[in-house]
């Protein structure tokens, strides 16, 4: 049995997130870190104001992750597997040793910038809850066009799907949703048309700085959200990180894939408890925490148990 360290995506935070992580040596390190790599105090990151931009957004999700990370395998105690929902996946690259830390927080400020610029207002993302990919499928089909964009983005689950595109396409899209019977359609709190076509540019532009970063190989299993595969080659995992804001990611296939490698403790790190949710539609068996509200010495025994369970 093996150990997946989920990290989540945009949408998941929260005000304070980063004055609320354990004040523990590896957290303050890692902002110490990251307020060097950015020429700027990251706690002024976290608060309600500076939220509304996607770049700071981008910072405090990879700054929590690898932090809280980094706190549980103090004692050695490291999972088998790390994957991250879209941004998520550069706290995944930190962690399983394929990108120095201060080399992802001077990409991912950049990201920010590039995705906020590209879309600054009128576009964003909606989750569709109760209905099928076929049937999800077909509305936008039938509604996007050049004036209004929209596409697939993420399938989070059997039933919950997450689409792109301007303000006007989503509208039109979650309308039809809800006559065919659709139980949910929640705007998310994302201000960009994220893994889209939409930003196929901005994502061209990410790839020439990752030109210049040195990437290893991974050396704890690196699962990509985008093809729901391992990745075990440095120059296959810059794609995936340079390009996954423009291509769909398949949570539910990443999922799955850890589920059917033996995973049976999944940990969601900070902040919150989205991703552990959408496991319980994968899990059959196995344990599934939350960092946030789950006591440090719990998760470490979680680790170390499976970790025996495995030899």
């Amino acid at each position: 049995m093996s150990s997946l360290f989920a990290f989540p995506g945009q949408g998941a935070q929260k005000p304070g997130m980063l004055h609320r992580l354990p004040q523990e040596v590896e957290v303050l390190e890692c902002l110490r870190q990251a307020s060097e790599a950015l020429d700027e105090d990251a706690l002024v990151l976290d608060s309600e104001a500076a939220l509304r931009s996607t770049r700071a957004v981008q910072l405090c999700l990879l700054i929590a992750g690898v932090s809280s990370a980094r706190l549980l395998m103090r004692s050695g105690q490291v999972p088998d597997y790390v994957a991250g929902l879209s941004i998520g996946a550069y706290a995944a690259a930190v962690v399983a040793g394929s990108l120095d830390f201060q080399d992802a927080v001077r990409l991912v400020a950049l990201r920010g910038e590039l995705m906020q610029n590209a879309y600054p207002d009128g576009f964003g993302m909606t989750a569709l809850i109760g209905l099928d990919l076929g049937t999800v499928e077909r509305l936008l089909s039938e509604v996007h066009d050049e004036n209004t964009p929209v596409h697939l983005a993420n399938i989070n689950a059997d039933n919950q799907i997450v689409i792109a595109g301007s303000d006007g396409a989503m509208a039109l899209v979650g309308q039809r949703a809800k006559l065919l019977g659709a139980s949910g359609v929640t705007r998310l709190a994302v201000s960009v048309p994220s893994h889209s076509a939409l930003l196929s540019a901005p994502a061209a532009r990410l790839a020439e700085a990752f030109a210049g970063i040195e990437l290893r190989t991974p050396r704890l299993r690196y699962l990509s959200s985008t093809t729901a595969r391992p990745i075990f080659d440095a120059e296959r995992l810059r794609n995936d990180l340079a390009f996954n804001m423009c291509r769909v990611v398949d949570w539910y296939g990443t999922l799955r894939t850890a589920y059917e490698r033996g995973v049976r403790l999944h940990i969601e790190l900070p902040p919150g408890s989205v991703l552990t949710g959408l496991a319980r539609r994968v899990f059959e068996q196995g344990t599934l925490v939350a960092f946030d509200g789950a006591r440090l010495d719990t998760l470490v025994a979680l680790l170390r148990q499976e970790a025996d369970q495995a030899q």
